[in-house]
């Protein structure tokens, strides 16, 4: 969901299994910024180019999106918030992101971004359920999706993204992160570590302890 209250999620309708059929749909919810994109300053915010995905990520998401899971890009986006970057070009970096993962085959239900920020500037200077570490997300995408959060993953290398998977009741997973996460008063210890986004795909997606059989 867009959040500055303003929310506008990029989702895309699927038809329901017939009751009783099919597994129950679980999330996975993907730091943009934290485990897709590779960027070289976080804090602001680049042109869209396919070099920032981060090896193997795009293959791996789409091998795991025919796994009976509902795929959710999540993040905040400071660069906006403390107007470092505009609305418009927040917009374009996302068109481009969001047209190259189809192009690739890839179906995101929906891309989770927030503008704002309780510290922000101007007019995105404000709270919002959907800013990290709060959960709005994860409670937005089980209302209107029918996810099940306890059968569902967060990856992510951010502390305040794990936290707030943590809080929701989802399963979390770092990327780039070993052990004990903290930052501040947050500590998070995550169930699953990887080196990469890709790696940590493919032990959910072919390990028995997570894969849906």
């Amino acid at each position: 969901m867009h959040s500055r209250d303003r929310s506008q999620p990029r989702s895309r309708h699927l038809l329901p299994p017939l009751p009783g059929t099919g597994a129950p749909r679980r999330g996975l919810f993907v730091g943009r910024s934290s485990a897709l994109l590779q960027l070289p300053d976080r804090a602001r915010l680049p042109e869209f180019t396919p070099s920032l995905f981060t090896p193997g990520a795009v293959d791996a998401l789409f091998r795991i999106q025919h796994l009976a899971w509902n795929v959710y890009l999540v993040g905040n986006e400071p660069a906006v918030a403390h107007g470092r970057a505009t609305d418009e070009q927040w917009q374009t970096f996302e068109r481009a992101l969001l047209a190259h993962l189809a192009g690739q085959g890839l179906r995101i239900l929906r891309n989770y971004v927030c503008l704002d920020s309780a510290d922000g500037k101007g007019r995105h200077k404000r709270d919002s359920v959907f800013e990290f570490p709060n959960t709005g997300v994860f409670y937005h995408a089980a209302q209107e999706d029918g996810i099940r959060l306890g059968e569902s993953w967060l990856v992510s290398d951010d502390v305040h993204e794990l936290a707030a998977g943590w809080r929701a009741g989802t399963r979390v997973a770092s990327v780039r992160i070993s052990g004990t996460a903290c930052t501040g008063e947050l500590t998070v210890e995550p169930q699953l570590a990887s080196a990469s986004l890709t790696h940590l795909l493919r032990e959910l997606a072919e390990t028995d302890e997570y894969a849906r059989r």
